[in-house]
């Protein structure tokens, strides 16, 4: 995978605790935060496929009966 170098401006604090927690896990600092960016958007993602799954299970019967009303409309009409 191609990597791109970037140049990021963070307070010393959070550079210091970062260099400690990369080091602390065996890692270059490049690979802890690309890590936490993985986690964030995974998480994320996560996060937003448990709201889909909630909004169903309140909302289904909605859905259910839309789709009932719209079988009963489009089927075959007698003349």
């Amino acid at each position: 995978m191609a990597k791109t170098q970037r140049g990021w401006r963070v307070d010393d604090e959070i550079a210091e605790l970062a260099t400690a927690r990369a080091k602390d896990r065996g890692m270059s600092v490049s690979d802890y935060i690309a890590a936490l960016v993985r986690e964030d958007v995974d998480g994320l993602r996560q996060r937003g496929l448990d709201a889909a799954r909630r909004f169903l299970d309140e909302h289904q019967d909605v859905f259910d009966e839309a789709e009932d009303a719209d079988r009963r409309s489009s089927g075959a009409h007698a003349a």
